[in-house]
């Protein structure tokens, strides 16, 4: 299995999302959905393995910044 793609910019305290205007929220939900699926397609077969650990906690990370992002634009 591929390298886990790792996002610049994806990790919370990287992020300003309460600075950001509603058009910059939508555009960077935009992006973390596209990471998130790129993410998916790399998704490690082996369950128990350590990369698929290093997935699984990428993926959380990428879900919590969408959901966070989705809650600021409610």
């Amino acid at each position: 299995m591929g390298d886990v793609v790792s996002f610049p910019g994806s990790e919370p305290d990287e992020l300003f999302l309460d600075e950001m205007t509603e058009d910059q929220l939508r555009c960077c939900l935009d992006d973390l959905r596209q990471r998130l699926a790129e993410l998916e397609e790399q998704e490690p077969e082996d369950m128990d393995s350590e990369d698929y650990e290093v997935w699984a906690e990428k993926h959380e990370d990428l879900e919590d910044l969408v959901d966070e992002i989705l809650d600021l634009l409610d």
